[in-house]
């Protein structure tokens, strides 16, 4: 069987287990003594284990069959957890996280795992005695009886008979297993395939219900029967099917050859959710019956074609609207806006499909905490809100560096050390929060410490020997603007260049990745409580509200996610302040900014009126005017890139193609507010 086909698959699985693991171990690391942290860590690892062996993974199959060696011996109490063994299982996911990646990179997964593997080994070798294992299969809780079936049942031939018949005379185990796939299974060949894999890892398959050729064409329903010898015990035999991903239900039988023999012990039926009984309630993989039930796996690019073939729809849509406007026949206008509504609520819906929660993000974090907390010798607890707040993929695969460097800068700039922190008061161990929040169109996402603090006198003297402040503004500067230096190109206030908080590099990458996806991010600090990163990103980047404004013969577009008000002033309220036009906005005295001359727009000879439209927009806490000849009005356009020939083209972020056919440029705010 081909198995190139289901390696997307494999990729996809193997950075959720690897996941999974990571977050248990955090979890385990905090209650070693939490014996359910470690079976679901063991039982992502015997998944994982599977799935690579069967995809010929061997280098990623053997480390983990080591790490699985270990957590055996934690799950059943004969090892007990130390900081070394956490680290050595730390490990060994670090390693087979790099296999995966280079998989996913076109290689084939190999490392050298020598090292590490040795490292498991001695750990099972140096804590696990004879004595330690006598004692803990004393422990061992005897299966309860189950029930059994006879080889009539299943039509079995005379081969088989004689087969099975002297198995069960050599002491094995002789089973009829019942598998049930998940309802939603997409590839049963590929789980049936894994399924036989791992039985004939473990034992002889004997005869299967239908034949192998009809599983392997999935020429069955959603489930098939197998007669199996194996010298396994018949738990381990369940455990190993059930942790195979798409399961839905294991039921497994001892065959009763012989009328006269007393019923052996067998397995019962995977229980149901409700029946929980004492001794047999560690076992409990029956999630595995709810998982998948209602999701399905969709390529990114899938969606993008459909986000890109909706985009053209809408802008028809405007078209048609406007048509519509300027025919004037009812029946067409209460067509084309029963076609509008219908096709928002279709807008509503792919751009929900493209919307995954943060947590995606948010879940590498505290592991790169754990780490981290270690080299700096301090304690730090991350505590994350709001993981299930969502944001379209495409922002969601850029966010992860940005969030990466701030809590970085908080852990190694922000948090004091322990004994730092119990001179000034402080409990020893410092907090963290990462939190994500909703507002109005936008997704809030708050690095928040409780650390030294922003040492404004440092920030301020390293700025004047860089030369990003002029002397003769420094003593006139607020606080806020001096913290707001720390995003000034280049500006480090690192006294030893490391890895650990970007190398030197500075706040200024994260300010541009973060304006490049049309957000904004601001800090705040108070010296000696802490300091608190906020950034503000647009929920989508495909298609978003707008302004549509004239200036002259041309129009343009002001995303709506960066204004507060849009206003009419008379000429005479316009002042100067340096040399530069001003307006009172609220108390607020704002700068304006001529789109005409920005642009360079040409005079189309028009006469100026009295009045003078502007729409206020801000950026963090700077505001500005744009000066505008008139408002067209609110539009749903459609976010298009000017190409490669047009590249950092200034204040333009893109360009969107209006009713009339007309292109209209959509301006990037951020750009011209300073």
């Amino acid at each position: 069987m081909d198995m190139n086909q289901y390696l997307d698959m494999f990729i996809e699985e193997s950075k959720e287990h690897l996941q999974a693991i990571n977050a248990n171990l955090l979890l385990l690391e905090s209650d070693p003594g939490n014996i359910g942290h470690v079976k679901e860590i063991f039982r992502s690892a015997h998944t994982l284990k599977g799935m690579s062996a069967t995809m010929g993974f061997e280098d990623m199959a053997s480390l983990t069959h080591e790490a699985e060696n270990v957590l055996d011996l934690i799950r059943n109490q004969k090892l007990t957890i130390t900081s070394d063994i956490m680290d050595a299982i730390f490990q060994s996911v670090d390693l087979i996280e790099g296999m995966v990646i280079d998989i996913t990179e076109g290689g084939d997964g190999s490392a050298d795992v020598s090292a590490i593997v040795k490292k498991l080994r001695a750990i099972v070798a140096g804590d696990f005695s004879a004595e330690q294992e006598v004692a803990a299969a004393t422990m061992e809780v005897e299966a309860p009886q189950e029930e059994t079936t006879s080889a009539e049942d299943h039509e079995l031939d005379d081969y088989a008979m004689m087969v099975l018949k002297q198995s069960q005379e050599l002491g094995n185990n002789v089973l009829w297993i019942k598998v049930t796939l998940n309802e939603n299974c997409l590839l049963k060949a590929a789980r049936s395939y894994m399924v036989f894999d791992q039985l004939e890892s473990m034992g002889e398959v004997i005869k299967t219900k239908p034949a192998v050729e009809d599983i392997e064409n999935e020429r069955f329903e959603q489930s098939f029967e197998i007669a199996y010898v194996t010298e396994q015990s018949i738990e381990k035999v369940r455990t190993t099917i059930l942790n195979i991903s798409e399961i839905q239900d294991v039921t497994i039988e001892t065959i009763q050859l012989k009328k006269e023999a007393p019923p052996a012990p067998v397995v019962q039926k995977a229980p149901a959710p409700a029946e929980k009984g004492a001794a047999e309630a560690p076992q409990a993989p029956v999630k595995k019956a709810t998982a998948g039930g209602k999701t399905i796996r969709v390529d990114i690019e899938r969606l993008d074609i459909l986000m890109n073939l909706f985009s053209e729809l809408v802008i028809d849509r405007g078209r048609l609207e406007q048509l519509a406007r300027e025919i004037g026949k009812n029946e067409l206008q209460e067509t084309v806006e029963h076609m509008s509504r219908i096709s928002g609520d279709l807008q509503n819906i792919i751009l929900t499909m493209r919307m995954v929660p943060v947590e995606q993000v948010f879940n590498r974090f505290p592991r790169m905490i754990r780490d981290l907390q270690k080299d700096l010798n301090k304690k730090v607890n991350l505590e994350i809100i709001g993981a299930e707040t969502e944001l379209d993929r495409t922002v969601i695969d850029e966010i992860g560096d940005p969030l990466n460097h701030l809590l970085r800068n908080s852990l190694d700039h922000g948090i004091e050390s322990p004994a730092d922190r119990k001179k000034a008061g402080k409990p020893e161990e410092g907090k963290i929060e990462l939190r994500a929040f909703h507002s109005g169109n936008h997704v809030f996402i708050e690095v928040k410490d409780d650390g030294a603090g922003i040492n404004k006198d440092k920030v301020l003297k390293k700025a004047l020997e860089r030369g990003i402040v002029n002397p003769a503004n420094a003593d006139s500067m607020s606080d806020k603007q001096i913290h707001e230096l720390l995003f000034a190109a280049g500006f480090s206030t690192a006294e030893v260049v490391s890895d650990i908080s970007g190398r030197g590099v500075g706040l200024d990458v994260v300010k541009s990745k973060i304006e490049s996806l049309g957000g904004s991010v601001s800090v705040d600090s108070v010296r000696g409580q802490g300091t608190t990163f906020l950034i503000q990103l647009p929920l989508t980047l495909s298609i978003i509200s707008a302004m549509l404004v004239q200036v002259k013969d041309e129009k343009y577009a002001v995303p709506l996610s960066s204004i507060i008000e849009t206003a009419v002033f008379k000429k005479d309220q316009i002042m100067m302040a340096h040399r530069q036009k001003v307006i009172d906005f609220r108390g607020r005295v704002v700068p304006l900014v001529s789109l005409q001359d920005i642009f360079q727009v040409p005079d189309n000879g028009e006469t100026m009126e009295d009045e003078v439209a502007v729409v206020i927009v801000r950026k963090g806490e700077k505001m500005a005017g744009l000066v505008v000849d008139s408002f067209i009005g609110q539009q749903e356009i459609v976010l298009k890139s000017l190409g490669k020939y047009l590249v950092n083209v200034f204040a333009i972020s893109g360009a969107t193609i209006l009713g009339d056919g007309q292109v209209a440029l959509i301006i990037d705010c951020n750009s011209l507010i300073k």
